[in-house]
């Protein structure tokens, strides 16, 4: 039976769809536009970041061989962080006593600064000078002390050089710098790239900081995305080259039957003239293995007067390709 509604009812019906109107549209009125902030412009995105820790892990690990072997002790090195912050906020985390060193970066003619803790200092210093590295309380360097510590900079410029070589930049330390100049290597509101690093010693351990300038940091980004993060390949020539000198490898190969179990007792009573049977049939084709690795199925036949392999079919799931 139709049902036909009263005018109060169609009345009804519209009030209820409009009072539900605006909460059908509430959705849409929930998202709300969100401020841009420009200060987040050119932060290292996931790429950069995992390239950059590419090359600084290598750099950690080149430190840790060479000063290891230098020092004579146990010395390790890794990277703690990579991030941009403002040189401002790199200021505040350099201790009352550090040791702040400026390093030009060729060829850009940029500076950066490092900054290594002082608590690293007593012991690599009594290293060197024949101790066995105990640590000391917190002071200013001697000069001789200075002196030093500057020849260990030196080595960590070079590691850097030799890490950060695929985006042509080489750090030259240039002098230690006191607190009241570290705030004019540049401007203090300026976007750095900021690199930390733990050191670990027998007996102490600390960290080295490292802050390049919006330009540097900047060049290192590009180049690490377009240049050094792209596959390089080698010219046609050098491939030739290459390809001609693998084809010219030799490998050890063999001719060889399944392996199979047998028991102890029959191996024991094994004598000249035995015959020891394995459990295989007659009509089992041997295995060509090359390098160790199982390529195909084979039989062994004779060529002339040597000795020869002519193969069935290669082996499902080897490394025949």
């Amino acid at each position: 039976m139709e049902k036909r509604l009263k005018q109060n009812e169609i009345d009804a019906l519209f009030q209820a769809a409009r009072t539900r109107a605006p909460e059908a549209g509430s959705g849409e009125a929930r998202v709300r536009a969100a401020p841009y902030n420009f200060a987040s412009a050119g932060q290292i995105s996931n790429d950069q970041l995992r390239a950059i820790s590419m090359l600084n892990d290598l750099f950690a690990r080149n430190l840790t061989h060479n000063l290891s072997a230098w020092l004579r002790a146990k010395f390790q090195v890794n990277l703690v962080s990579a991030e941009q912050i403002p040189f401002n906020e790199f200021l505040l985390r350099i201790p009352e006593i550090g040791y702040v060193a400026s390093v030009r970066l060729e060829p850009l003619g940029a500076l950066s600064v490092m900054q290594l803790d002082l608590a690293l200092a007593p012991p690599i210093i009594d290293l060197l000078l024949g101790g066995e590295g105990k640590d000391g309380p917190l002071r200013e360097l001697t000069d001789i002390e200075e002196s030093i510590l500057a020849s260990v900079i030196e080595i960590i410029c070079r590691e850097l050089t030799a890490a950060w070589q695929p985006v042509g930049l080489s750090f030259n330390f240039e002098r230690r710098q006191m607190q009241t100049q570290v705030a004019r290597i540049m401007s203090v509101n300026e976007k750095t790239l900021c690199l930390s690093f733990e050191i670990r010693m027998p007996h102490g351990s600390g960290l080295l900081n490292l802050a390049f300038p919006a330009v540097v940091a900047n060049t290192i980004l590009r180049r690490l995305t377009s240049d050094w993060g792209r596959r390089r390949r080698h010219a046609p020539e050098t491939r030739e080259r290459m390809e001609g000198a693998v084809r010219r490898i030799r490998f050890g190969a063999s001719l060889q039957l399944p392996s199979v179990r047998l028991p102890a007792s029959s191996i024991e009573s094994l004598a000249v003239g035995s015959v020891l049977q394995f459990n295989l049939s007659a009509s089992t084709l041997a295995e060509w293995r090359v390098g160790g690795q199982l390529l195909s199925d084979a039989r062994a036949i004779r060529q002339g007067d040597h000795r020869a392999v002519r193969l069935e079919r290669p082996v499902a799931g080897g490394n025949a390709e």
